[in-house]
């Protein structure tokens, strides 16, 4: 994988090998790639202001700890969030670690730099009767019948597997392919990492509804009009269509769907320790955070308004 960075010319293929390491040996996504170049390529941008000149790799291993705190209260002066300050912290870390492996500088300054401080927030779910008029509604939108049926399996993997909106799009004819009620779908979440995940009898019916509507078979389940594989930005742009339609707040995202989906399985009396697995989650505290929830209310909407439900009255 090609860095347009701005270090020196001699130094700039490490920053590459860097970048396919991260590719083929720690199997980062495609997002997690491009989030860290361009956590990467801001960096040396402020490098470049902060000691006046283009960086190489010695001028890297010199740095100290004042210059790495300067670069996060540099983000904040650009209003960038906690969260994503965390993860460029995190995203030099792993770099400066691969460049002491590979016995090209040492530099352990960067590693007494604390983390900035993110807030714990619990995930909002939408009510469940919310989810099921986003998954219902959500082929009303567009022109063509086979794009409304395309939509409407998306929210509904969403909604009734817990996927992530990456992993739901990463998905090809073949791993659909017959798909029943019962079966499951191999999924690969972050880190390359390989989860099964239960398909319920509505989420089969939504697939196949799709696939015998859509006018085009390619190696990608999901396609856009042009036949390619569909880009998250369009289904995040059809989701605030259905907020603005439906008067959800802004909160309604495709991923509040899977978050809705583990919210009402644990309040349907689902374990953690079984959402955890089916939502990938690497760690059980990610998880924990939906015990935060107001369970009582949701084992009392739980039965009704569920995928196992089928979304009908």
């Amino acid at each position: 994988m090609a860095f347009d960075g701005k270090l020196e010319p001699a130094a700039e293929p490490v920053l590459a090998d860097w970048l396919d390491w991260l590719a083929h040996e720690k199997r980062c996504s495609a997002h997690t790639l491009d989030a860290y170049s361009r956590d990467l390529g801001r960096f040396l941008g402020f490098l470049i202001d902060h000691l006046g000149y283009v960086p190489g790799l010695k001028d890297l291993a010199n740095l100290q700890a004042t210059d790495f705190r300067s670069y996060l209260a540099f983000r904040v002066n650009q209003g960038l969030s906690r969260t994503s300050t965390a993860r460029a912290l995190s995203s030099l870390r792993n770099l400066f670690r691969f460049l002491a492996r590979r016995g090209l500088i040492e530099n352990t300054a960067i590693s007494t730099v604390r983390s900035p401080k993110i807030p714990r927030s619990v995930p909002r779910a939408l009510d469940p009767v919310e989810a099921r008029e986003v998954v219902t509604r959500a082929g009303d939108l567009p022109l063509e019948p086979w794009v409304g049926k395309r939509d409407v399996a998306i929210m509904t993997l969403l909604y009734g597997c817990g996927l992530r909106i990456s992993e739901a799009l990463a998905l090809n004819r073949k791993d659909v392919a017959n798909l029943a009620a019962g079966d499951v779908l191999r999924i690969t979440g972050k880190g390359g990492k390989e989860r099964l995940v239960p398909v319920l009898a509505v989420v089969a019916e939504a697939i196949t509804d799709y696939l015998s509507a859509c006018p085009m078979e390619r190696q990608a389940l999901f396609l856009g009009l042009r036949g390619k594989r569909l880009n998250a930005g369009v289904v995040q742009k059809n989701m605030r269509h259905l907020r603005h339609q439906l008067g959800l707040p802004d909160t309604a995202t495709p991923h509040a769907l899977r978050h809705s989906f583990a919210t009402h399985l644990l309040g349907g009396g689902g374990d953690l320790r079984t959402i955890q697995e089916l939502l990938g989650h690497a760690s059980l505290s990610t998880t924990q955070r939906y015990t935060e929830v107001d369970a009582s209310h949701l084992n009392a909407v739980y039965r009704d308004a569920h995928p196992r439900a089928r979304f009908k009255e």
